[in-house]
């Protein structure tokens, strides 16, 4: 007779630390419409006694909504919900899928372009390579809650980089691909607003009379200029913003 094979204890899901549940609940209220631009949100001692968390749980929620651009807090008056904009950090180098879930939305990306380019004098210098390589062209359109909010055009390293072509970016951005197989140590960013040309616009939904946020990067590894992306988003749904700690 067989001995019984003993029953598995169930899997306990780990409960949501206090502060995100915190951000989920003001997140919630936005993104349903009850809580409008501007509104003033309850204070940090309003949202300690309504979740029994101490204040300083709360003053967390509060500040990483912020520095995530949901909220905006002003000395003396209080923390209200920021204008709709998406905004990224110009001081850390993050995935753009990353700042979209934080938001509390949904990411999605679509690949357009992905092949072996040849080299301009203009690329051989920014990338630092031969004019006589090849280097490698991706170009995706990123989507928040199926919208689009950026062109990403980027031209890698094939040297530093090899299977880049091979990767599939519907499952995994470019920036987290390239911080996995070239981790970054250097970074420059140009930042202008553009008019998009005529193919650009209709990708991002825009008319090309309305102005757009063009970033354009160049990240370097440890053997060198490993991409230049060329980040391109609709000047009316996105900004940028940063927070500096002395």
């Amino acid at each position: 007779m067989k001995a019984k094979t003993p029953a598995k204890a169930p899997i306990k899901k780990k409960s949501a630390a206090k502060f995100t549940v915190i951000k989920q609940f003001i997140c919630q209220k936005i993104e349903s419409g009850l809580w409008q631009q501007n509104k003033k949100v309850p204070s940090e001692n309003e949202l300690a006694e309504q979740f029994s968390v101490s204040r300083m749980t709360a003053r967390r929620a509060l500040q990483e909504l912020t520095e995530q651009g949901v909220l905006v807090r002003s000395q003396g008056a209080g923390t209200f919900v920021a204008t709709f904009k998406s905004q990224s950090s110009i001081l850390e180098i993050r995935s753009i899928a990353d700042e979209i879930f934080e938001r509390g939305h949904q990411h999605s990306s679509e690949t357009i372009t992905l092949e072996k380019v040849d080299v301009t004098n203009e690329l051989a210098i920014l990338l630092n390579v031969s004019a006589s390589d090849s280097v490698y062209y991706s170009e995706l359109l990123h989507f928040e809650n199926d919208e689009p909010i950026q062109l990403e055009q980027r031209y890698v390293n094939s040297a530093l980089v090899p299977d880049y072509i091979k990767q599939d970016f519907n499952q995994i951005t470019p920036h987290e691909y390239l911080t996995l197989e070239a981790p970054l140590t250097e970074a420059t960013h140009e930042i202008e607003a553009i008019l998009a040309s005529q193919s650009v616009a209709e990708l991002l939904k825009v008319e090309t009379t309305k102005p757009c946020l063009q970033v354009k990067r160049r990240t370097w590894s440890s053997n060198g200029v490993v991409s230049l992306a060329i980040l391109t988003s609709p000047g009316d749904k996105y900004r940028l913003g940063s927070r500096l700690v002395f």
